[in-house]
């Protein structure tokens, strides 16, 4: 495509452009237009010598007719605030400048609305522009052309393609974050505060974490700043009126701060470039939440920032202000030995400062300090080679896309992305001394997965510093984690309730509905069987696959999953089968015993558990699954003996019911009083002096009564007890486990069928 004719300046006039100020916000929501929406348009020989700046061998051709494409394309589109809609893409253009990114970055962040907004097609840009910009193009485009459920819906999917793109080539997420910025400091032109809201949510949620992860601190805080401005305006102007009447009551004091402490590390012989900024009303807020605080009580409202030579001054700097001004315990952070997933690194340390005052200082070096503005952007200079799988390097990244592998759909995937991107973490370590970042509040549990997988579907237990812990302890930072596992173990219900990672939860999820199918189908088996008896017919796997083709299901166990779960009746797949079978009234097979039909008014006798009996027909329960009252329950009936009650989930009923001459649906008669039976327990209880006893307390508090008890897998600190603990109902057992999980003596406990 021709470049359109313009007028060049001498090659003389590129300069460096340092990174944008963060836009300064409307005095209101809705009030003064911000600078950056209204300042005159980057124009093409601008934009294109603000690359040659910092890449002297940019590609000048590509850029050009990116610039011309997209102002053709987007032609006399307009945005909410009256500007030409090419204003947008150039914008984003130009933030990506502020970051040194390649060519091929700038052009796609030209290019990145194109085929949302306009007629082009990937093709297209891909036959003018090439294949490494067109794949660019394509991680960022919204996937506004599908027919999606919900707004919740669209916003998962759109992350969802967002987050494969990425985790192929990084660049995508830096565009997508430019691309966002420069929404967000034009949100203010939106005139739907309910468009608004969704859209500073969004921000706030995923693309200011985003950034956080990949260490753009001032994108990041730029980011969640104006997303603030737009949730809870009161509450940011009332932390900015606090700062600048600090700022009155303290004239100049941030300036003598940096002098004395200039003056303190010369007098050492350290050469450091000291600066002093406040921290955002954002973060300052969010403090005063978690901490439920004051604004006054706040120790590091300013934070001064140390810039040295090395990792050497940085540890010298460290002693040497330490040993002028008094420390703030438990306040001293080394991410330099330990850095932060991001890359982050930094000492930090509060202390009693010049003057008295209580302040946050942070000490590194001039790579590091530019690795905590630029983030990933920092080692993604055009000069390095453009590495375009930078992004595979991310362990947060490879953590998402397990989740993606592992959730039901795109609402559940968003809601554990979100819990994967908390800010705020601890660092644990395993055995070997690897270190394990996660959320603050995780557990042993979440450790586990993030270990491995298969390390955490099979943990039982764990060891923090050498002592058992319930696996419901909230780790701390430094913490080290063992994991005790055993192959018989699994995951539980009761784990998603105490997880915070989405990695961890999405596992869980997967494995829980994995097991439910598989009752389902267990279930939708035994109907059928029962029902195709009493038709006088014998089903079998062949004349499933035959009937599954004429029912809305694509194999035999999502129709017998159907049928256990009541979504297919079991008479219409009854009916599919004699009509298969050419039977239109089949004869009813001769039994010596008759099944039993419920009455609507049985006589029974009034101490009896069970309701669908007749009177004086004797029942056992069964002793391989234990049913407890309140589950659903079927009655096995044999020649001279008892009718057998089963829970319908039942491992064994297939079996048993094979060899039995006929069933019958039951129910319990809550009516009935003092009934009790017996559910088996299987706790894996700490190997020490008293856990026995302490486990038998807690039953008996809780009104249960163990009638067996039998000892299984043995470990140095942990032993495996099986109980049978008769309780009247799955009320008092579920209280009875809650009780267990709280005891101190118990690592874990799940109900068994065997």
């Amino acid at each position: 495509m021709a470049t359109e004719a313009v007028s060049q300046p001498s090659p003389a006039a590129a300069v460096a452009v340092p990174p944008p100020a963060p836009a300064p916000l409307p005095a209101t929501r809705r009030g003064a237009v911000p600078a950056s929406s209204r300042r005159p348009i980057l124009r093409q020989y601008e934009l294109v010598e603000r690359v040659k700046a910092y890449d002297p061998n940019a590609d000048e051709d590509l850029l050009n007719r990116a610039y011309v494409f997209a102002m053709k394309a987007h032609g006399s589109q307009l945005r909410a605030s009256g500007d030409p809609y090419f204003h947008h893409p150039v914008e984003v253009a130009g933030i990506l400048t502020a970051y040194k990114l390649d060519s091929a970055s700038i052009a796609t962040g030209l290019l990145h609305d194109v085929i949302e907004d306009t007629g082009a097609t990937l093709a297209e840009i891909e036959r003018l522009f090439g294949p490494q910009v067109a794949r660019l193009v394509d991680g960022v485009t919204k996937l506004t052309r599908l027919p999606l459920q919900s707004a919740q819906t669209a916003q998962a999917e759109n992350f969802r393609k967002l987050l494969l793109a990425m985790s192929d080539d990084i660049r995508v997420l830096l565009i997508k974050l430019a691309d966002r910025l420069h929404n967000m400091r034009t949100l203010h032109f939106i005139d739907d505060p309910a468009r608004r809201r969704r859209i500073a949510s969004e921000t706030m949620e995923i693309y200011a974490p985003l950034a956080e992860r990949i260490g753009m601190a001032e994108m990041q805080a730029e980011l969640a700043d104006l997303a603030f401005a737009e949730l809870m305006p009161d509450a940011r102007e009332s932390i900015l009126h606090r700062l600048r009447q600090l700022r009155r009551d303290d004239d100049g004091l941030v300036e003598r701060i940096v002098e004395q402490l200039r003056g303190t590390l010369a007098r050492a012989g350290i050469a450091a470039e000291i600066t002093g900024r406040e921290k955002t009303p954002l973060s300052i807020w969010r403090k005063m939440q978690r901490k439920n605080v004051s604004f006054e009580q706040l120790a590091d409202i300013i934070a001064f920032r140390v810039v040295v030579g090395s990792v050497a001054d940085c540890y010298a700097a460290l002693g040497v202000v330490h040993g002028a001004y008094a420390m703030m315990p438990g306040r001293f952070k080394d991410f330099i030995s330990t850095p932060k997933p991001n890359g982050y690194r930094s000492l930090h340390t509060t202390i009693f400062g010049p003057e008295r005052r209580k302040i946050e200082v942070q000490i590194r070096t001039a790579e590091m300090d530019e690795v905590c503005e630029f983030g990933v952007a920092a080692h993604w200079a055009y000069k390095q080679g453009a590495p375009s799988h930078e992004g595979r390097q991310y362990r947060w990244i490879r953590e998402l896309l397990d989740i993606l592998e592992h959730t039901a759909g795109p609402e559940e995937f968003l809601e554990n992305t979100k819990l994967e991107m908390f800010q705020d973490q601890v660092f644990c370590f395993t055995p070997k001394g690897d270190i394990i970042a996660l959320p603050r509040g995780a557990t042993p549990i979440d450790f586990a997965y993030a270990v491995h997988s298969e390390v955490g579907d099979h943990c039982v237990g764990a060891r923090v510093d050498g002592r058992m812990v319930q696996l419901r302890y909230a780790l701390q930072n430094g913490d080290q984690v063992e994991i005790i596992t055993s192959k018989n173990a699994a995951p539980s219900a009761a784990w998603e309730r105490i997880v915070v990672t989405g990695k961890a939860r999405a596992r869980i999820r997967r494995y829980l509905r994995s097991r439910k199918r598989e009752e389902f189908i267990q279930q939708g088996r035994d109907q059928l069987q029962r029902a195709a008896k009493a038709e006088g017919f014998q089903l079998g796997e062949r004349l499933l696959e035959r009937v599954v083709a004429a029912l809305p299901h694509r194999t035999v166990d999502d129709l017998l999953a159907a049928v256990g779960e009541g979504s297919t009746a079991v008479r219409l797949v009854i009916e599919a089968c004699r009509a298969e079978l050419g039977h239109d009234e089949p004869e009813r097979p001769s039994a010596k015993i008759v099944p039993l039909r419920r009455r609507s008014e049985p006589a029974r006798d009034a101490l009896s558990p069970i309701a669908g009996l007749p009177p004086g027909i004797a029942f056992q329960f069964a002793g391989c699954c234990h049913p407890v009252r309140g589950e659903p329950i079927v009655g096995l009936i044999r020649t001279g003996r008892p009718v057998t009650i089963h829970a319908t989930h039942c491992p064994t009923l297939q079996r048993a019911a094979d060899a039995a001459d006929s069933s019958v649906d039951l129910s319990w008669d809550m009516r009935a009083t003092e009934v009790r039976t017996a559910a088996r327990l299987a706790v894996m209880a700490l190997n020490k002096p008293g856990a026995l006893g302490a486990v038998s307390t807690v039953i008996g508090k809780q009104g249960g009564n163990i009638v067996d008890v039998r000892f299984g897998h043995r470990a140095p600190d942990l032993y495996e007890i099986f109980l049978d603990v008769e309780v009247d109902g799955l009320d008092q057992l579920q209280r009875v486990l809650g009780a267990l999980r709280a005891s101190a003596s118990v690592s874990s406990v799940e109900r068994v069928y065997a």
